[in-house]
């Protein structure tokens, strides 16, 4: 059995005798190992009733539903009150799950190479099973073994006083569309240690990892989140130095800082929290009973709303033979449709921008967070009036293929929610091509986004989704 990568252009018979046999692997064996991965264990998705949920119920007076041991997560009645002029106030049953997890990814050097310790992890909301993982993706729950199942690979790496070097550590938002106030701990770990290797787990570079953000379902939420946070240090030492004019360039230059910006990060912190300041965003959290009369309904197999659109809650029963827990059951988040993610970037005085938007969603902890230019499920707006369809969408939608230059399909987090899906483009707009006045969007380097990932709750999800497609480049 292979377990793990080095850059795919050392010959295989030629490599270096620094690099251990059990450390190569070209894209080829990644792919031949990954598919024996699949083959070699056992999983099983079946939608249930709610009433064949063991551990799960449906609490007497308030009707959220919430796990025995009173850990892990609830789904729980939100409503919400904002000062937009369409749909200013609403209710949803919402995620929460107030406990931060460990998202990290364990490096090594191999021949002076950076990789990346990567899991191939089945979650049962994914659409294809297996996806690449970080090298630890555990809730508090499971990495305190609150499930009573085996211990989580490789969290000793990312305790307090492991020999590690952490390079990366912050805590970060995920979706607040569907989590009220939820974050994780993005953490990146290098060590020197000779690290045993499970045999669902390899070592990717970077340069392979970049390879595999192109293609869809393949790499999960919680990596991309991660690899969006890799320090530059370990990107390619030639990024942007090509002097070529080419796209690719212009990527790397603005990733590194080079070139002028058109606001400085003064400016953009205080334009964010100007936008946190006068932004109205109220939310209080509601039996999920009481959210009948807002047109959820509650199904012996699904909550839906009456209106088709949005989101259900579904429950699961489970089989995974490589996880801690073999066999459980548990409710899922199951968006009605995909959504769409849009970044438009422009070189501006010869800097590439991306325009950013300050976005706030039902769940979100701190007002408002950066995303990309357009971010929304485009189905919900079908009978909005043209006025209030999403700034930008109609473009993104229309877009000349010739300037999109990334278009991928990526899931969400497989583990709260059900074939969650959404398309992530990156497109290159006309040189005449001017931004609507709206003071929720700005142009901002790429760099610029990057130094922001430093702070909590500055940049979404889907935007370090973005961020981690911007760096294959």
């Amino acid at each position: 059995m292979v377990h793990s990568a080095i850059h795919e252009d050392t010959a295989r018979d030629g490599r270096s005798d620094a690099v251990a046999d059990d450390a190569v692997m070209s894209m080829a064996d990644f792919h031949s190992w990954f598919n024996a991965r699949a083959r070699a264990n056992s999983f099983q998705v079946d939608r249930i009733p709610f009433a064949d949920l063991s551990g799960w119920d449906f609490e007497p007076d308030t009707g959220n539903l919430v796990h025995a041991s009173g850990r892990f997560f609830s789904v729980e009645g939100l409503r919400v009150r904002t000062d937009r002029p369409w749909v200013s106030e609403w209710a949803q049953p919402i995620i929460v799950q107030p406990e931060i997890g460990v998202l990290g990814i364990l490096v090594k050097r191999f021949d002076g190479v950076p990789h990346c310790l990567m899991q191939a992890k089945m979650e049962p909301g994914n659409i294809n099973g297996l996806q690449i993982s970080p090298t630890v993706q555990a809730t508090r729950s499971n990495y305190m073994k609150v499930h009573g199942g085996a211990a989580t690979k490789y969290m000793e790496y990312f305790r307090p006083g492991s020999r590690g070097r952490v390079l990366f550590d912050g805590l970060q938002s995920e979706q607040g569309s569907w989590f009220l106030h939820k974050r994780n701990r993005n953490i990146v770990v290098e060590t020197d240690d000779d690290v045993p290797l499970d045999e669902d787990f390899c070592w990717l570079t970077l340069d392979q990892i970049r390879r595999l953000l192109r293609l869809d379902h393949m790499v999960n939420m919680d990596s991309r989140t991660v690899l969006a946070c890799v320090p530059p240090a370990l990107a390619r030492p030639d990024e942007g130095t090509t002097g070529d004019g080419s796209f690719v360039e212009a990527v790397h230059r603005s990733l590194s800082g080079r070139g002028r910006a058109v606001h400085d990060p003064g400016h953009i912190l205080s334009w964010l929290t100007e936008v946190r300041a006068r932004q109205e965003l109220v939310q209080r959290r509601v039996p999920l009973k009481e959210i009948a009369e807002d047109g959820w309904r509650l199904g012996h197999d699904v909550i839906d709303h009456r209106d088709g659109k949005y989101f259900d809650v579904v429950a699961v029963a489970v089989e995974a033979s490589n996880r801690e827990v073999t066999a459980w059951t548990q409710p899922l988040v199951a968006p009605r449709q995909s959504g769409l993610l849009a970044l438009l970037v422009k070189r501006i005085g010869g800097t590439l921008h991306a325009l950013v938007q300050a976005r706030s969603d039902a769940g979100t902890l701190n007002i408002a967070e950066l995303t990309a230019t357009v971010h929304c499920q485009p189905g919900n707006y079908t009978d909005a009036p043209a006025e209030y369809r999403p700034p930008y969408l109609d473009y993104a939608l229309a877009a000349a293929t010739g300037r999109v230059r990334l278009d991928v399909v990526h899931s969400e987090e497989g583990g709260r929610f059900y074939h969650a899906q959404n398309r992530y483009l990156v497109i290159e707009v006309e040189d005449d091509f001017a931004a609507e006045p709206d003071d929720r969007f700005l142009w901002t380097t790429l760099s610029q986004l990057m130094s922001l990932l430093s702070h909590s709750n500055y940049l979404t999800v889907e935007l370090r989704s973005l961020m981690a497609g911007m760096r294959s480049f």
